[in-house]
């Protein structure tokens, strides 16, 4: 950790392009540093919650190290913002299909296989660039309602919100599916905005202005 005040942290569980993310971050003059232990988390700006690979894995890490907790006592007690990036806004769900431990339970949502027919010509993972149709405005996804911005996916699992007004981005890929949500100081997106270019780029600037 680095002696910069109060700078926007990217949690290092071990799971996450934690680098990309970073880069981009300093790219638009943000104070960004790494968290690695929970103690970390005392004084932040605000969050990021990257995420690659499997469920279970991920939460079980988390959990281990202690940032579960500190995690959700930061998001609850000291309204943290954090942003949650693939598998990272999948964490801050109830549940998945991808394995048995809970999540985060921070969004009242769960996560599910696609499950398409073999027939049907879509491949798993839903892998390249799609279109995400912002339901809400004042959120990360900027105020544009109904107008398409282009992001890049990688991803077998996605996201159903049992409340609709967390929903602020919506995808289609075989059926629609949330793509983005909101839930007070907790935002989460399916997409890699670290990939997805210029789009990425405004996405991440947004969240930076958010906190100020």
């Amino acid at each position: 950790m680095s002696d910069i005040k109060n700078p926007i942290l990217v949690l290092d569980y071990g799971m996450g392009n934690v680098g990309s993310i970073l880069n981009m971050l300093r790219y638009i003059g943000a104070n960004a540093d790494v968290a690695t232990h929970p103690e970390h988390l005392v004084g932040a700006r605000g969050l990021v919650l990257p995420g690659v690979g499997h469920f279970d894995r991920a939460m079980e890490s988390l959990t281990r190290s202690g940032m579960a907790d500190a995690l959700k006592l930061a998001v609850s007690s000291s309204a943290l913002p954090v942003l949650g990036i693939c598998l990272g806004m999948q964490l801050m769900c109830k549940s998945s299909e991808e394995g048995s431990v809970a999540g985060l339970g921070l969004v009242d949502a769960h996560v599910r296989r696609f499950n398409f027919s073999s027939d049907s010509g879509l491949k798993v993972p839903h892998m390249g660039w799609n279109k995400v149709i912002v339901q809400r405005k004042g959120t990360v996804l900027g105020d544009l309602i109904d107008i398409p911005t282009r992001y890049y996916f990688v991803h077998s699992y996605y996201v159903t919100c049992e409340n609709t007004e967390d929903i602020i981005g919506n995808t289609h890929y075989g059926l629609e599916f949330v793509s983005a949500f909101q839930h007070g100081n907790i935002t989460g997106v399916q997409f890699h905005p670290e990939k997805s270019h210029k789009y990425g780029i405004q996405l991440f600037n947004n969240f930076v202005q958010s906190l100020s």
